[in-house]
C-alpha cells in the first residue's frame, strides 16, 4: 500500500446484521454505510450462513459506494466462532456452520477428551459451536467424506478476504477467540491442532493489517474499484473495537464493551489467575498479545429488569437506594458471567418503586462489571463503550466500586468498523480531545459497593 489511505471500505459481518461501511480516517468516522439482515439458512446438513447472499450484498454495496466516494482499501471484520472449510477447487467443502447450532454437543464427551486445558488455550468450555475446535471436531466426524475434501481452513474474516483476493490466510484475533485452536502464550496453534492433524489445513497466519493483495480483476470490473485496491487480512469484531484504544492509550487501562454482552478487557493490568468457571478467558489482540477478558450478559439482563417499568428515575430514587441499601444480587441471566450458578435476589426493607428498581438495576450492572474487572486484574482508567456509556448511574457506581476513573466513550471515534479501518493506518491515533473522567461520588456510593460485595460473600455456599 503506497501513501496514506483515507477512505476504507469495511465489510462488517455481525451475527444479526451485516454492514458495509465507508470510514474516513481523517475524522475518523463512518461517512456512508449499507446494512442487511444476516439470516441463517435452515436447509442442508445443518443451519448455516447464507454466504452467497452476503457476497451479493458486498459486491453491490461496493459498487454503490464506489460511485459516490473514492475507496483506498478494503478490510473485513466479523463475529467469532466461525470458519470456512475450502476444498481444493476453491468451493466450500461444507456449509459455514452457525455457531448456535447444537450439533457439536452430541460429541461433547469425545471432544472434551482431546481439547487442550484452559492453561494452554485460555479458552473456557462453551456450549454448541462457540468453541470453534468443537465445530471442526463435530464436522470431521459427522461428515467424514466431506471433511476429507477440506484443503484449507480459514477464520471467517479471512474467508471474505480470500473471496476478494484469492489469497488464503488466518489471523490471531479470530484464532484466539475461545476457539481451543490457539496457544496465546506460545503464539502458535494449540496442541489440539496437531493432535487431530489439522495444522496442514490451516491457512498461513498473517497480521490483521497485512495487505493480502489487490482485489481480483473481475471484482474490480464489477464494482468499479481500482484494480490495485488492497485488501487487508481482517480482524475479529471485539478486537476491532479494542484496537483504537490500543493505538491511542498507554497501559494500564481496561475497555468495557457493552451491548447484549458486557465484555471487559484488561490491557497492562495486574497479574490474575483466570477462572474459566466464572466466564473469564484470554482474547488475543491484533498485535498477538494475550488480553485477559471477562463477560456477562448485561444488556440482556437490563432489558429483562426494566421491561414493563415506567421509564425514568429521580435523584430521590438514587438517595433511597443508597440509604435503604436496596440490592439486586446475581445472576439475572444464569449460565454465564462471574456468578453462573447464583440465583438472582432482591434485598430490601419494604416495597421497591419503579424508579428505585431502575437505579438498583444500573448499580447491579456496575457491580457485576467491577467483579469482571477484578477477575482479570484490570488497572488504570476504565473506558466504557456502547449503550452503558450513556448511563450515568452505571458509570458513577463503576468508579465507586473499582476506585478508579471511568471514561464514557459512546463510540463516535471507536467501534467495530472504525477499529477495522484503523488497520490501514498502522500507527498512533490522536484522540483529538482529553478524556472526561467520571469519579465515584463519595463514601455513600463506595459503602453501597462494599455492602453488595459482602452480601455476595455471605450467600456463597460452603466449599
Amino acid at each position: 500500500m503506497t501513501g496514506q489511505p483515507r477512505h476504507i471500505a469495511v465489510i462488517d459481518i455481525g451475527k444479526t446484521n451485516a454492514k458495509l461501511a465507508l470510514v474516513d480516517l481523517a475524522s475518523p468516522r463512518e461517512i456512508d454505510h449499507r446494512r442487511m439482515l444476516n439470516a441463517v439458512l435452515a436447509d442442508g446438513p445443518y443451519p448455516h450462513h447464507d454466504v452467497d447472499r452476503l457476497w451479493r450484498f458486498i459486491l453491490d454495496g461496493l459498487a454503490e459506494l464506489r460511485q459516490q466516494h473514492p475507496i483506498d482499501a478494503l478490510t473485513v471484520t466479523t463475529h467469532g466462532a466461525t470458519a470456512a472449510l475450502l476444498d481444493s477447487k476453491g468451493g466450500l467443502a461444507l456449509p459455514v456452520l452457525d455457531y448456535e447450532h447444537g450439533g457439536p454437543d452430541a460429541l461433547a464427551s469425545d471432544y472434551d477428551a482431546v481439547r487442550p486445558d484452559f492453561s494452554e488455550s485460555g479458552s473456557p468450555r462453551l456450549p454448541a459451536g462457540l468453541n470453534l475446535g468443537a465445530q471442526l471436531f463435530w464436522q470431521s466426524r459427522a461428515f467424514p467424506s466431506a471433511f476429507a475434501n477440506v484443503a484449507a481452513i480459514l477464520a471467517y474474516p479471512q474467508y471474505w478476504a480470500w473471496r476478494l483476493t484469492g489469497i488464503a490466510a488466518n489471523e490471531v484475533t479470530s484464532l484466539g477467540c475461545h476457539t481451543d485452536l490457539w496457544d496465546p502464550a506460545a503464539g502458535d496453534f494449540s496442541s489440539l491442532v496437531d493432535h487431530l492433524g489439522w495444522r496442514a489445513l490451516m491457512a498461513p497466519v498473517r497480521p490483521a493489517g497485512d495487505a493480502l493483495g489487490p482485489v481480483l480483476p473481475d471484482i474490480a470490473e464489477y464494482t468499479g474499484l481500482e484494480p490495485t485496491t488492497p485488501v487487508l487480512c481482517g480482524i475479529h469484531d471485539s478486537n476491532a473495537s479494542l484496537l483504537p484504544h490500543l493505538l491511542s492509550r498507554r497501559p494500564p487501562f481496561s475497555v468495557v464493551s457493552t451491548g447484549t454482552w458486557v465484555v471487559a478487557m484488561a490491557v497492562g493490568g495486574k497479574p490474575a489467575a483466570l477462572d474459566p468457571e466464572r466466564d473469564t478467558l484470554i482474547n488475543v489482540s491484533a498485535s498477538g498479545s494475550p488480553v485477559p477478558s471477562a463477560r456477562f450478559m448485561g444488556g440482556r439482563e437490563y432489558a429483562l429488569l426494566t421491561e414493563g417499568l415506567e421509564e425514568g428515575w429521580t435523584e430521590d430514587d438514587v438517595a433511597a437506594v443508597l440509604s435503604r441499601g436496596i440490592l439486586l444480587l446475581p445472576s439475572v441471566q444464569q449460565g454465564s458471567g462471574p456468578f453462573p450458578k447464583s440465583r438472582t435476589a432482591w434485598v430490601a426493607d419494604g416495597e421497591i418503586s419503579s424508579g428505585e428498581r431502575q437505579v438498583a438495576a444500573s448499580f447491579y450492572l456496575a457491580m457485576m462489571t467491577a467483579v469482571c474487572l477484578d477477575l482479570i486484574g484490570a488497572d488504570g482508567v476504565t473506558v466504557t463503550e456502547g449503550p452503558f456509556a450513556a448511563n450515568g448511574l452505571f458509570l458513577r457506581m463503576l468508579s465507586a466500586a473499582t476506585g478508579r476513573g471511568v471514561v464514557a466513550d459512546p463510540g463516535s471515534a471507536t467501534g467495530t468498523s472504525i477499529g477495522a479501518a484503523l488497520l490501514a493506518m498502522g500507527s498512533m491515533v490522536k484522540s483529538g480531545k482529553e478524556d472526561e473522567i467520571v469519579e465515584g461520588p463519595g463514601r455513600l456510593w463506595s459503602s453501597y459497593g462494599r455492602r453488595w460485595a459482602a452480601e455476595i460473600e455471605r450467600r456463597k455456599p460452603p466449599a
